[in-house]
């Protein structure tokens, strides 16, 4: 059944308004060719009992389930544990939508608030946000913030930042007039070259945007970055795509970073095919105004009571309109809560426990790779659980395919995005990985 709320008379003055004929007319810009029209070529329904059965059968399918994943670059493969997946399934959650009534809504904003404090935790960051989709659309809605707070155009981002944030970057600035990107590249060390950051960040910069980690698994000297971006009275925004690193290596507060995002999926769902993640955004508290999305804070009633309400909502569907600070729409609502739940069950000692787990067997691994003819570690700069791999005897992608057809998803293709390391892959250790495992990879590679 078709749900069509408007009548003819509507539609027709709602064109009339708008200086269109007909509603086709609104898809002009689409070629005629690329328009389709009739019905869809689907298969006939099934009844309960055979889709179930279609449904295992594709599932079956897919090989990659039963393999020995090393795939990393954004999306990693930790442990879930089922316990979180039974308390996702109440009721309350899985339907529980934006919060606009706090009198109704008291346990989705004490959740969201929750979360905000778990990641003030991880960044050691003065606030944060009820989350972003992402950690791409965090690093884009990042520079627009820094453009608000500085009144500046130019946007310096390292190649060792993850491509795809930086590709997103550039989608959310394209449709603006005024600003610029600026890609400064990599050392040989797998770090952000900083002789080319200091020369890039010039006065007209807004932000100065690295990986942390970043994305070939090295941890950049922040310390430098800082110093590099106080010259230019610039902002320093980090990405976190392993929120594991944090673990034991500095929070990106501790060295002063104005605004700090990251990925929050390690944390909470399992790589799911590439998705959904959760944004985590975090800043100072002195951006908090420029702050993107929603904000739950904590309040009491009149009767002295403590509550939940949404304090800051910088949308344009909201008081603000025009001069809305953002237009996203919802946050990921459910995956922030499977990381506060995560985050909760692990505490402190097993999240640094797990982070320790996840350094010594990638140092395990690294140290035996380096020993292999044919290959060598690519890079000298410090890492946590994750690094690229160099093949000197040709490129790394009929390798991978050839090791996926064993079993092994042996890293990611760094040829996919950069044309100049075609012979690298990069390689994730997460703690579901076991001594054996490395192991298995290793005589792999020695036998390719």
């Amino acid at each position: 059944m078709r749900y069509l709320p408007h009548t003819e008379d509507e539609i027709r003055g709602m064109l009339e308004r708008i200086g269109a004929e007909s509603i086709d007319e609104l898809f002009r810009s689409i070629p005629e060719e690329n328009r389709f029209e009739g019905p869809l070529a689907l298969e006939p329904a099934l009844d309960e009992i055979r889709l179930m059965k279609h449904l295992g059968d594709l599932a079956d399918g897919n090989e990659a389930n039963d393999a020995t994943c090393f795939l990393g670059g954004g999306m990693y493969d930790h442990h879930v544990p089922p316990a979180m997946d039974q308390l996702l399934l109440r009721s309350e959650f899985y339907t529980a939508y934006t919060p606009y009534q706090p009198e109704v809504s008291q346990g989705t904003l004490q959740s969201i608030f929750e979360f905000q404090t778990i990641v003030c935790q991880l960044l050691d960051m003065d606030v944060a946000n009820a989350s972003m989709y992402d950690a791409a659309s965090g690093v884009a809605e990042a520079a627009l913030m820094a453009r608000r707070i500085t009144k500046r155009e130019r946007i310096v981002i390292s190649e060792a930042v993850n491509p795809e944030y930086r590709a997103t970057l550039a989608t959310y600035l394209s449709g603006l007039e005024g600003p610029e990107i600026v890609t400064v590249p990599a050392a040989t060390d797998g770090r952000t070259d900083y002789d080319a950051l200091s020369a890039a960040t010039t006065e007209g910069t807004a932000a100065v945007i690295v990986g942390y980690p970043n994305f070939f698994g090295c941890v950049e000297d922040l310390g430098r970055v800082r110093e590099i971006a106080d010259g230019a009275k610039a902002l320093v925004v980090t990405v976190t795509a392993e929120p594991y690193a944090l673990s034991l290596i500095k929070a990106p507060g501790a060295y002063g970073v104005d605004i700090a995002v990251g990925e929050g999926q390690a944390l909470a769902v399992p790589p799911q095919l590439g998705g959904p993640g959760v944004g985590l955004f975090a800043c100072k508290q002195m951006y908090v105004r420029q702050l993107p999305g929603r904000l739950v804070g904590e309040t009491v009633d009149a009767e002295g009571t403590r509550g939940y309400v949404l304090t800051l909502s910088t949308r344009e569907q909201h008081i603000r309109r025009e001069r809305a600070t953002s237009n996203i729409c919802t946050n990921h609502g459910l995956i922030a809560l499977a990381l506060a739940i995560r985050t909760a069950m692990l505490g402190r000692r097993g999240f640094e426990a797990a982070g320790r787990i996840c350094l010594s067997r990638t140092e395990y691994l690294k140290g035996r790779i380096e020993d292999l003819d044919g290959f060598e570690i690519a890079h000298t700069a410090p890492t946590f659980n994750e690094f690229v791999v160099r093949r000197t005897t040709g490129k790394a992608a009929p390798l991978l395919a050839s090791l996926a057809n064993q079993g092994l998803l042996a890293g990611l293709d760094l040829g996919l995005s950069y044309p100049d390391r075609e012979d690298q892959f990069l390689v994730a250790v997460t703690e579901k990985l076991e001594k054996a495992d490395l192991d298995r990879l290793v005589d792999a590679l020695a036998n390719a």
